[in-house]
């Protein structure tokens, strides 16, 4: 089953649900503030979302301009990378969505109708 990382105050998270509604597609709704994915989840991921692990972060979020990743993340290793986004849910872009076999990384409807339709 799809699982969708979210957050319900998001604006692209509620976009993300009312696609899969319309398409009528079932998810599981996991809040990403409470149960971040485990760095494990984080790298499958990245890897079916073909994309680098440093695309994960939310950049226009508060908590990575309050932590100044930006500036960090020339020397963070991948390990670092990931304990940060494992250990903080809103450090991480939005929604993120896996089936296992494919994924996505935010909200693009065209994104979303190619991988999931």
């Amino acid at each position: 089953m799809l699982k969708l990382y979210g957050y319900k105050k998001c604006g692209t998270c509620r976009k993300a649900e009312k696609f899969f509604q319309q398409i009528n597609v079932k998810y599981t709704f996991v809040d990403i503030t409470e149960n971040p994915p485990t760095p494990e989840e984080l790298v499958d991921i990245a890897k079916l979302a073909n994309a680098p692990l440093k695309k994960l972060f939310n950049t226009s979020g508060v908590q990575y301009r309050e932590l100044k990743i930006k500036a960090q993340l020339p020397t963070l290793s991948d390990l670092e990378i990931l304990a940060l986004l494992a250990g903080n849910g809103r450090l991480i872009k939005r929604p993120l969505v896996t089936d296992g076999k494919k994924a996505t990384v935010g909200f693009k409807e065209e994104s979303f109708v190619e991988v999931w339709c």
